[in-house]
């Protein structure tokens, strides 16, 4: 996947789950990049979501664009290959739900996806010491995992700013992920602090006009 100036990932979390493959083609024909699919199990996170199918399902509806899986799961490692085998295009895994972390990102770069490593509020950045130079993603959460419709954490910008300084001086082309609680009012804060890629839910699906409000986030992150 190409990087680009910014990036946005409809999480479908928030999406009408009775009409899934509609609100997958209105996001797209919205002008989102991404398809961001959360992934919760009730044991690493108290909720349960999607499985593995809905990526084959979104692929056999015609979904070409990248999707992005979070798996907030615990254990991961059996998921990523039901993952990767229906259709995922980046997976992300929390350094926490993973026995030996290293391992778990080279099976998934053998797999044939990108990989990504989430960081929750409370996860210190110093987990990415020995990571840099294998990772795709970094997903900095602005809100704990688990919910949507969780307000954004201001106090974790300064984590977003440190991030992005290991980015630049890894020299890697790599992804510095935002979700939770992202809207219009905070959406500027977040890429100044160093974010380009952008999760938004509620913001997106709540709104009346999709396309209207993709257009209204761009004009604000430039």
């Amino acid at each position: 996947m190409q990087q680009t100036s910014s990036i946005f990932s409809a999480s479908m979390l928030s999406a009408n789950w009775t009409r899934f493959g509609e609100e997958a083609h209105a996001m797209l024909a919205a002008g989102v990049d991404w398809l961001h699919i959360d992934v919760m199990d009730n044991h690493y996170v108290p909720n349960l979501s999607f499985g593995a199918a809905l990526c084959q399902a979104l692929r056999k509806e015609g979904i070409k664009v990248p999707l992005d899986v979070h798996l907030m799961a615990n254990p991961v490692d059996r998921l990523i290959f039901d993952f990767a085998k229906a259709g995922a295009s980046l997976i992300t895994v929390h350094p926490e739900a993973c026995l030996h972390v290293h391992r778990t990102m080279t099976q998934i770069k053998e797999l044939g996806c990108q990989v990504g490593i989430a960081l929750n509020p409370g996860t210190p950045i110093d987990c990415l010491d020995h990571l840099m130079e294998m990772v795709d993603l970094i997903l900095v959460m602005t809100v704990n995992p688990g919910f949507s419709g969780q307000q954004f954490i201001s106090s974790l910008l300064p984590k977003i700013e440190s991030v992005r300084q290991r980015i630049i001086a890894s020299k890697r082309d790599i992804y510095l992920q935002v979700d939770g609680g992202l809207d219009l009012n905070n959406i500027k804060r977040v890429q100044t602090a160093g974010a380009n890629t952008f999760v938004m839910g509620s913001t997106l699906f709540k709104s009346p006009d999709y396309a209207k409000m993709v257009a209204m986030l761009r004009t604000v992150v430039g």
